[in-house]
């Protein structure tokens, strides 16, 4: 079955740094649209950034400039290299993916804390 597990969450001071990947298993990744998504506590959760299967890439306003999306094809694997982290960053983390639509599928999700 399909299966997506986030690492790289950890705790952080503003302006600092994190590598959040997923690693996929159960389908032909390079098929699918990934995503990553983030839900503060409280909050709803917003979707942060998407690598479609062909291969476009879009950010949502608030981390553009700040963060990057990639994958690889061939290690099944999704990575989100965030930088100049702030408070508003923080939440929890998840990675998802779908044949269209990346949200057919998530992880169980990585905490990010960014103190000030």
């Amino acid at each position: 079955q399909v299966q997506l597990v986030e690492s790289g969450g950890g705790s952080v001071q503003s302006g600092g740094s994190l590598r959040l990947s997923c690693a996929a298993s159960g389908y032909t990744h390079s098929r699918y649209s990934m995503a990553w998504f983030r839900q503060a506590p409280g909050k709803e959760r917003e979707w942060v950034a998407t690598s479609d299967r062909y291969n476009n890439i879009n950010y949502a306003d608030s981390v553009k400039g700040r963060f990057t999306i990639s994958r690889d094809n061939a290690e099944n694997t999704l990575v989100l290299q965030m930088g100049s982290l702030k408070p508003e960053d923080t939440g929890m983390y998840y990675c998802a993916s779908g044949l269209v639509i990346p949200q057919d599928y998530w992880g169980q999700g990585t905490q990010v804390t960014v103190s000030s």
